[in-house]
C-alpha cells in the first residue's frame, strides 16, 4: 500500500526564492550530495539523520555564527539525478517554524549541471530575503566541498 504524500498548503505564504546555479559537478554527484552526503557539505558533522525515500523524515543541524540551527523535513519527490523536493522547517531566523518546500532541479549542462533551486512558502519577506542571500553561498559551498 502506498502512503499518500501530504503536500504543505503554501497558498497563504507567497514568499519564494528562485536561484539558478551552474555547477561543474554531474547531476548524479549533485543528487548524491543532497540525498546521502548532506553532512559532507551542509549539515554539522554527526547530526544527519536521513533516508532518501519519499515520505521519509529527516533531521540535521547547521552551525552558523556559533549557534546550532535544527532543520527538519520529509521528502516529497525524488527522481534520481534529476529532482529532489523536500519540506524544510527551521526556527527563527530561518523559516520561523513554517513548513516550506525546497525543490532542486538538476539538468545536465556542458560537463556539469544547471541547478535550479526554488524555496517556497516563507511566512514573510524578511525570511525570504535571508534565504535569497544564503542559497547562492550554500550552492557554491556544495561545489567546493564535493569536488
Amino acid at each position: 500500500m502506498t502512503i499518500p504524500i501530504c503536500v504543505p498548503d503554501l497558498s497563504t505564504r507567497p514568499f519564494n526564492v528562485h536561484q539558478e546555479h551552474s555547477s561543474a559537478l554531474s547531476p548524479a554527484a549533485q543528487y548524491t550530495a543532497w540525498t546521502k552526503h548532506l553532512d559532507s557539505w551542509f549539515a554539522a558533522p554527526g547530526t544527519l539523520l536521513m533516508k532518501a525515500e519519499v515520505n521519509a523524515p529527516y533531521f540535521f543541524a547547521t552551525e552558523f555564527e556559533g549557534r546550532r540551527h535544527p532543520h527538519y523535513g520529509r521528502f516529497l519527490r525524488l527522481e534520481p539525478d534529476k529532482l529532489i523536493e523536500m519540506t524544510w522547517v527551521t526556527g527563527g531566523p530561518g523559516t520561523g517554524g513554517a513548513e516550506t518546500v525546497v525543490t532542486v532541479e538538476l539538468v545536465p549542462e556542458s560537463g556539469g549541471t544547471k541547478v535550479t533551486l526554488t524555496h517556497a512558502g516563507f511566512l514573510d519577506e524578511t525570511s525570504r530575503l535571508g534565504h535569497e542571500q544564503a542559497w547562492p553561498i550554500v550552492l557554491i559551498h556544495l561545489d567546493e566541498k564535493m569536488r
